[in-house]
C-alpha cells in the first residue's frame, strides 16, 4: 500500500493512462494539453485515487491532501509557478531580440568566433556553460532566438541547431552543481561538491558530443526545417548544404552592437550565478540577501527583459515594441499549457506514492549494487518526469545501501544524476519547452527529436558509470 492506495493498481492505472495519452496524441485530433489532462484523470481513476479531496496524516506526522483534482491543480500550478513567469519574460525578450536585429548580431558573432560549420558546437557548449547556474528551461527560452537566427542566416536546420543547444543545457543541468538536483544528491551522499563539479563536467563532455553528433548527422537532415524571414514560421524544405555567404557577408551596419545585444542575455546569467555564490556563502548581511533576491531566476530574467526594453527597445517606437512583446506572449500560451499539463501528470504519480513504491521494489531486487541508484533514478525519471525528483529519490534510497557496502559515494552521485536523463517525454516540462519552442507539433517527431536525444545522453552516461565502477570502488 502507498498512501493508502494499492501499488499494483496504481501501476495498472499508469500503464493505461500512458497508453491512452500516446493514442490520443498520435491517432486523434485531441490537442496535447487536453490529452495530458485526460490521461492524468485516467491514471487517478484506475489507480483508485479519491474522486474528492481527502485530508490525512502522513507517516511523518504532516497533514496532506489526496485527490485527483488536487493533484491536477497542484501539479499544473506548481510547474508554472516555477517556470511560467520565466517563460513569459523569456519569449518577450526573444521577440525584442528578433525585432531589433539583436538576434542577428548574436548569430553573426557566434559564426565568426567559432568558424564555419561549428554552429552546433557553439550552441551546445554555450548551453553547457549557461545551464550550470541556470535552469535548463529558462536557458533554452533565453537562448533559442540565437538558434533561430543562425538557421535563418546559414540555412541550417533549426531542429539540429535547437537540439544541440537543448542538449548542452540539460546535460549540465542534470549533472553539475549548483543546480538543485545534483547539489541535493551531493548533500545526501555527503561528497565534496567542488570535487564532484570537476568530475561531472568531464563526464558531461562525451555526452554532449554524442548529442551534437545525433543532432547534426541525423536530425538536421531528417528534419530540414528552416526558420524563415517571418519569425513565426518554421517550414520544411529540401535539404541543401549550408550557405555561409550571407552569414559571413551580412551587412551589420544597422544592427545593434555586441554589448547592447548580449547584455540582456548575460545579465540574468551573472545575477543567478551571484545568487548561487551568495547562497553558498550564507545570507548573513543585507547585501548578501539582496544579491540572493536579484539572482532569483524570475527577478534576474525580468531585469534582463527591462534592460532589453531600455536599450534595444529604443530602436522601436512604443506601439511596435508593445506589439512585439504581445506577439511573444501569445506564442508562450501553448508552451505554458502543455508544460503545466505535464506537471499535473507528474504530480498525480508523486501524490499517489507510486514513485516511492517502484523505487522500494527496485531497491529490494537482486541487481549489482552500483546499478541500484542508476536503475531507481532511470525508472523514477520515466514514471514521473522530473529529473530532480528522480535523482534525489534515488539518492535517498540508495545512499545508505551504497555507503554501507563501501561503494565510493561520488560514483553513487554520478549514477543518480545520469539516470535522471532517461527518455524525456510527455510528463517532462522540458520536453514541451524544447519541442514547442522549435515548432514541433507531431508526437512521433517530438519523441525522435527530444526523447531519443536525452536517451543518447543517458546511454553514454551509463557506459561511463560502468567504466568508472571497474576502477573506482
Amino acid at each position: 500500500m502507498v498512501n493508502g492506495l494499492s501499488g499494483p493498481r496504481m501501476m495498472l492505472g499508469l500503464a493505461i493512462g500512458i497508453a491512452l495519452l500516446i493514442f490520443l496524441v498520435l491517432k486523434t485530433k485531441v490537442q496535447a494539453f487536453l490529452a495530458l489532462i485526460i490521461a492524468t484523470v485516467v491514471v487517478g481513476l484506475v489507480g483508485g485515487m479519491p474522486l474528492t479531496n481527502i485530508t490525512y496524516t502522513a507517516a511523518d506526522g504532516t497533514t496532506k491532501t489526496l485527490g485527483i483534482i488536487n493533484s491536477i491543480t497542484t501539479g499544473f500550478g506548481g510547474t508554472l509557478g516555477s517556470i511560467g513567469i520565466i517563460i513569459g519574460f523569456g519569449v518577450m525578450m526573444g521577440q525584442i531580440f528578433e525585432a531589433t536585429g539583436a538576434a542577428k548580431r548574436m548569430a553573426n558573432t557566434f559564426l565568426k568566433v567559432f568558424g564555419k560549420g561549428r554552429e552546433e558546437e557553439a550552441l551546445a557548449f554555450t548551453g553547457f556553460l549557461v545551464s550550470i547556474p541556470i535552469f535548463c528551461d529558462s536557458g533554452f527560452i533565453i537562448l533559442a532566438p540565437i538558434a533561430k537566427a543562425l538557421s535563418r542566416t546559414t540555412k541550417k536546420s533549426v531542429i539540429g541547431l535547437g537540439v544541440a543547444l537543448a542538449s548542452g543545457l540539460v546535460i549540465t543541468h542534470s549533472l553539475v552543481p549548483p543546480t538543485p538536483g545534483p547539489l541535493g544528491v551531493c548533500g545526501i551522499f555527503g561528497v565534496d561538491v567542488g570535487l564532484y563539479i570537476l568530475i561531472s563536467i568531464v563526464l558531461a563532455l562525451p555526452m554532449t558530443i554524442a548529442c551534437i553528433a545525433y543532432a547534426r548527422k541525423y536530425l538536421a537532415k531528417k528534419y530540414y526545417w528552416l526558420y524563415g524571414d517571418d519569425e513565426e514560421i518554421i517550414y520544411d524544405a529540401e535539404y541543401q548544404e549550408p550557405d555561409y555567404t550571407a552569414a559571413f557577408n551580412m551587412d551589420t551596419t544597422d544592427l545593434p552592437g555586441n554589448f547592447e545585444s548580449f547584455a540582456p542575455l548575460i545579465l540574468p546569467i551573472i545575477l543567478i550565478l551571484i545568487n548561487t555564490v551568495s547562497s553558498a556563502l550564507g545570507a548573513t548581511t543585507g547585501i548578501m540577501q539582496a544579491f540572493i533576491f536579484i539572482g532569483q531566476p524570475i527577478v534576474a530574467v525580468g531585469l534582463g527583459l527591462i534592460l532589453a526594453i531600455a536599450t534595444l527597445g529604443r530602436r522601436l517606437d512604443r506601439a511596435t515594441c508593445l506589439a512585439e512583446m504581445e506577439k511573444g506572449m501569445a506564442s508562450a500560451g501553448i508552451i505554458m499549457l502543455v508544460t503545466g499539463g505535464g506537471g499535473a501528470l507528474g504530480q498525480i504519480i508523486k501524490d499517489s506514492g507510486l514513485g516511492t513504491y517502484m523505487a522500494d521494489g527496485l531497491a529490494a531486487a537482486s541487481i549489482p549494487i552500483i546499478l541500484l541508484p542508476l536503475v531507481i533514478s532511470t525508472a523514477m525519471r520515466f514514471i514521473q518526469g522530473s529529473g530532480t525528483v528522480a535523482m534525489t529519490t534515488a539518492a535517498s534510497i540508495s545512499a545508505p545501501i551504497l555507503i554501507a557496502a563501501g561503494v565510493n559515494p561520488i560514483l553513487g552521485c554520478i549514477a543518480c544524476c545520469v539516470g535522471s536523463l532517461f527518455f524525456g517525454y510527455f510528463n517532462d516540462s522540458y520536453f514541451w519547452v524544447v519541442n514547442r519552442t522549435l515548432g514541433v507539433k507531431e508526437a512521433k517527431d517530438q519523441i525522435r527529436i527530444w526523447s531519443f536525444t536525452s536517451t543518447i545522453a543517458w546511454a553514454v552516461g551509463v557506459i561511463e558509470v560502468i567504466i568508472i565502477s571497474i576502477f573506482v570502488h
